[in-house]
């Protein structure tokens, strides 16, 4: 199974500028809070899923095949693919401008340790099957994850090159739908190896990839977390350090999320249970806040993943251990300038999950989905939520 968390332009990129008080926000068209219920089809864990910001459609894979789904009735319409062998799967790794799904299938040869990877396009996903492949001039990627701006023609795409010890950390710039790469960027293996924990985000204002990483690894008492901006058209470096508040410091970086338009980011980090917020176009840090019901030592209480709603200006953080576990797992949203505005609590969230996906969210419609549900462990459901 591909080891990524989800935890994901062109050489040119055209940004819109939109006076602040044009801006429309989506005001909630249902009670904020939790919804349907989805169980895969055969009930199979999930491996990935995303939402069409722009539709009422949505996919997700499990080891079998991969289904597409009623965003808003949380019914399954069609399972595509169904692989029939115990050494074949698949995983959803997002979906990209234009409703455009990008999916792997992997493949153990016979005889062979090491899968063979796909890449197969759903464009659009509405339309229930494969329409084509996406082909890295490099071959045998593994894709680790895929940025979130569905309102960019370019995506980011951070992968490994390599099958063995000496991997190669890469950063593709491509149209997914077009299946062209106007960049391939290689990375510093020392700041952007695994052990570092990159976590990918997209400021297509600016033309720039976005990582917030551990250097240490996360290390108790260690340096602070950096985020880079990685310039999409020359791959130019910039970097700066993040906050490492706490007794035990800040940690590894389990999550970020960033407001493609506004440059606004959001990280959370493992040790001290908080959430911080930077300016990425002055480089800087804006605050950071404690979860609710937590210390800056409350390791077990940290977030995870982080959605950001640009239209609505907010992040939503997954808390998987809400005030101790009492309450569930949660989901926290937070405004662009640190403050929580509410809270969903009552979340399911599944136990050390292979993949872990951020909220999947419809900024128009205020309503997402979460990874989890409420049978067993729930590796085979989602939960949708309204906020």
């Amino acid at each position: 199974m591909t080891p990524f968390r989800f935890i994901a332009a062109t050489g040119v990129l055209l940004a819109l500028s939109v006076p602040c008080s044009a801006v429309t926000r989506a005001a909630p068209t249902h009670k904020v809070g939790l919804g349907k219920v989805l169980t895969s089809e055969g009930q199979g864990q999930i491996f990935g899923f995303d939402i069409n910001r722009e539709g009422n459609d949505g996919v997700l894979a499990t080891a079998s095949s991969v289904q597409i789904f009623d965003q808003d009735k949380g019914k399954i319409l069609k399972a595509i693919g169904h692989s029939k062998t115990s050494d074949s799967d698949y995983v959803v790794y997002g979906i990209a401008a234009g409703d455009v799904g990008l999916v792997d299938h992997e493949v153990v040869p016979e005889g062979e340790i090491f899968p063979k990877r796909h890449y197969l396009v759903m464009n659009p996903v509405s339309g229930q099957k494969f329409t084509g492949k996406w082909t890295p001039t490099q071959h045998q990627i593994i894709a680790q994850q895929m940025s979130e701006d569905q309102s960019s023609a370019i995506t980011s795409v951070f992968a490994l090159a390599g099958l063995k010890q000496d991997e190669v950390p890469l950063l593709l710039v491509s149209d997914v739908a077009a299946n062209t790469f106007s960049q391939v960027f290689h990375l510093d293996p020392d700041l952007f190896g695994l052990n570092t924990g990159p976590n990918l985000a997209q400021y297509t204002a600016a033309n720039q990839a976005v990582f917030a990483l551990s250097p240490d690894g996360g290390a108790v008492g260690g340096v602070a977390p950096i985020n880079v901006l990685i310039d999409l058209s020359n791959g130019k470096q910039t970097q700066f350090n993040g906050y490492n508040n706490g007794f035990f410091h800040a940690g590894a970086v389990n999550g970020l999320a960033v407001d493609p338009n506004a440059g606004i980011a959001a990280t959370t980090t493992e040790l001290n249970a908080q959430v911080e917020f930077y300016d990425l176009k002055k480089m800087s840090g804006i605050t950071f806040a404690q979860l609710p019901c937590t210390g800056a030592t409350d390791q077990l209480n940290s977030g995870t993943t982080i959605a950001n709603d640009p239209l609505n200006k907010l992040f939503l953080v997954v808390e998987p251990n809400y005030c101790d576990g009492s309450q569930g797992s949660a989901l926290l949203v937070y405004n662009e300038r640190g403050k929580l505005v509410n809270t969903i609590a009552g979340f399911t969230l599944p136990k050390d999950a292979v993949i872990n996906p951020p909220p999947r969210i419809n900024p128009s419609k205020r309503m997402g989905w979460l990874y989890g549900g409420p049978d067993g462990d729930g590796r085979n459901q989602l939960t949708q939520f309204f906020y």
